[in-house]
Formats: C-alpha cells, sequence, structure tokens
C-alpha cells in the first residue's frame, strides 16, 4: 500500500462563483473524492491535510517557507506529497519548495484555471494525474514537480504561460517531465536535482526585489528598492539580459558596494548571457549573477536562499551558491558562465558589441 498525503492550500481549485466573485471554501476531502471519478487505486491511501484555505495571490513568502516545513515533516513518513495551490505563484512556490526539498519523495503541485463546481471544471482531472504521478514508481527521485493539463513541469524554470487556458503551464526549453492521462503515466525525463540551499528551518528570507525593463526605463526603481533594504536585486531584463543604459550604471553602483546583482530576462524562454558592450557585457564583467533561463521570479527565489543559506557570508559567497547551483540545475555551465565569443567592430556603445571578448 503506498501512502500519499495530500495537503490543501487553497487556490481556484478550492474556490466557487458567487456573489463579489470567487472564495476558497471547498474542503480538500470533497477535492479528492471529486477526483476520484477520474482515477482511483486501492493500492493507494491517501491521507488528507488541510494546510489553509486562501488564494495564492495573497501567499506569502513565509506561507511558503511554512509549507516547505510542512512537507518536510511528513514527506518523511509517506511515499509522495501532494499539494492543491492557486496558479497565480505556484511556479515561484513551487521552485521555494525545491530549493529547501532533499529527499526522493515526490513533490507535486497542482491546481485549476476553473473554480469547483464549473461545468468544465480541471480541477479533479489535474488533481488525478498529481496524486497519480505521485504514486508512479517513475516519480520518486524528481523532486518537486507540477502535474497540470496531463502534464508533469520541473519547478526549476517552469512558468504560467496562460492566464485563463486549461494548459496554463509550460518549461520553455524544458519540455515535461511526463505525460499523465488516459494512457498511464509516461515518463520522459528525471530533471536535475541540485543540492538543497534551505537545509534548516527559515522563518523568511532577505528582501530581494525585482526591477523590470521597459522603453525608457530609469533608476528610480533600483533606488527605491535600496532604500527599502533590499538585499539583493533582479534584474527582468530585455533580450539576451539587457537593460538600459541609467539601469546599468545604477546596478554597477549596486555591485560596487557588495549588494548582489542578479540578471534574468523577461522574455519567455532563453537563457541570458552577457553579449552586448554598455549592457549584459558590462554587468557580467562587474560580477552580476547571470540566472540561465530562469525567470526573474525565480531568480529572486535562488539569490533570497542563497543569502539566507549562510547569513554571514558576503554577496560574493551568495552569488557563488547560486552559479553553482545553476550549474547542477543545468542552466550554466560548470563554470558558471558563457563560452559565447562574439566579434564586432563596434565603438563600444550600449547595444554595440564591441571587441573580441569572453563573457
Amino acid at each position: 500500500m503506498r501512502h500519499l498525503i495530500l495537503l490543501g492550500t487553497g487556490g481556484t481549485i478550492a474556490t466557487t462563483d458567487g456573489p463579489g466573485g470567487r472564495r476558497v471554501g471547498v474542503p480538500t476531502a470533497e477535492l479528492l473524492a471529486a477526483s476520484t471519478a477520474v482515477w482511483a487505486d486501492p493500492a493507494v491511501r491517501v491521507e488528507v491535510r488541510e494546510v489553509r484555505r486562501t488564494v495564492s495571490f495573497a501567499a506569502t513568502v513565509a506561507d511558503a517557507l511554512a509549507l516547505a516545513a510542512t512537507v518536510r515533516e511528513l514527506g518523511a513518513a509517506a511515499d509522495g506529497v501532494v499539494i492543491t495551490h492557486g496558479t497565480d505563484t505556484m511556479e515561484e512556490v513551487a521552485f521555494l519548495l525545491g530549493l529547501a526539498h532533499g529527499s526522493d519523495v515526490p513533490v507535486v503541485l497542482t491546481g485549476a484555471q476553473r473554480p469547483y463546481g464549473h461545468p468544465g471544471a480541471d480541477g479533479p482531472r489535474n488533481l488525478a494525474a498529481a496524486l497519480r504521478w505521485a504514486a508512479s514508481p517513475a516519480a520518486r527521485g524528481t523532486g518537486v514537480t507540477v502535474a497540470f493539463d496531463d502534464r508533469v513541469w520541473p519547478a526549476a524554470g517552469v512558468r504560467k504561460v496562460s492566464s485563463l487556458a486549461l494548459a496554463a503551464f509550460a518549461a520553455p526549453g524544458r519540455g515535461p517531465v511526463a505525460h499523465v492521462d488516459e494512457a498511464g503515466v509516461r515518463p520522459h525525463a528525471v530533471p536535475p536535482r541540485p543540492a538543497p540551499l534551505l537545509t534548516g528551518r527559515h522563518d523568511d528570507l532577505p528582501r530581494v526585489d525585482v526591477v523590470p525593463q521597459y522603453l525608457g526605463a530609469d533608476a528610480t526603481a533600483v533606488h527605491a528598492a535600496r532604500r527599502a533594504g533590499a538585499r539583493g536585486l533582479v534584474v527582468a531584463g530585455f533580450g539576451v539580459g539587457n537593460a538600459t543604459p541609467e539601469v546599468v550604471r545604477a546596478c554597477l553602483d549596486l555591485l560596487r558596494e557588495g549588494v548582489p546583482v542578479a540578471v534574468a530576462s523577461r522574455v519567455g524562454e532563453g537563457p541570458v548571457l552577457g553579449l552586448y558592450a554598455g549592457a549584459s557585457a558590462e554587468l557580467s564583467a562587474a560580477g552580476a549573477l547571470f540566472a540561465g533561463d530562469l525567470s526573474p521570479w525565480q531568480a529572486r527565489l535562488l539569490l533570497a536562499a542563497a543569502l539566507a543559506a549562510e547569513p554571514g557570508a558576503g554577496p560574493a559567497e551568495a552569488a557563488r551558491r547560486c552559479r553553482a547551483w545553476l550549474a547542477e540545475a543545468g542552466a550554466l555551465s560548470p563554470s558558471g558562465t558563457s563560452t559565447y565569443t562574439y566579434t564586432g567592430t563596434g565603438t563600444g556603445t550600449a547595444g554595440v558589441p564591441g571587441p573580441v571578448r569572453e563573457v
């Protein structure tokens, strides 16, 4: 008999429509009962635990860390853990759980795009797939994953890609770990499993802010983040990780002060690299952390976790930890840098490649 633990945290899967909008109120045991119409196995026992009932856009980092502690405690006596969760922050919570998960017990998050009781509700099927995947021997050792719309995605790199469509999640550039549908559980890959960064109990993480790039962006958000006490910064850059000249100058100042700066992309797919003089190449040369193909939101949590892992360590050590994690996760080369070499005859102005340079 396989023993799974089902943790309910709310989200659309547990909401119903009513006056004033959707509200969480459906017990997790009722969600489980609805999923048994799609899949049930007498050889699998599911133990239901209510963690909280809320919408995920109201969740905090402290809530996610508390959930990680619950998973660590209960997962030690189970064959798998399944979590019903809201989709708005699922990609971040899954990633954070992955940063704290070190055992081979599979942890699977799922949810829904449509509320409970809707004629086309997707929650029961998604939950059935998550339970089926967690109970499968193929799931052991895959870490934290997201099961949604018949597909299983790795926590690192997963993104919500549609606000309403049932196929709400993807991991661009990585692909699904498995499919779970009428044909059964069909595993395709085992995602890389970096060693966890968060090995102890944490009530919160250091503040790390994300600064988005857009046409004409100035450094106001960078300065505001620093004044608010941010211990690190993530630039959600253009393309391969570029930023406006003002933001680049402000980030270089932060790096000189010893504040770690990470670079991710606002684009939905692909890695970041230091390719452009006056922008990403400048940040790379100054020691900014390039976050591979992680979204800015996941890069934020990675940097915050590295800062929290060793409170006495400096920003250089935090960046080193992040690079090592990214390399283990398959996002960087083992050296933590790109081996791409570009050539050009530009004058070194922003956006124009300069002389031959390895970054």
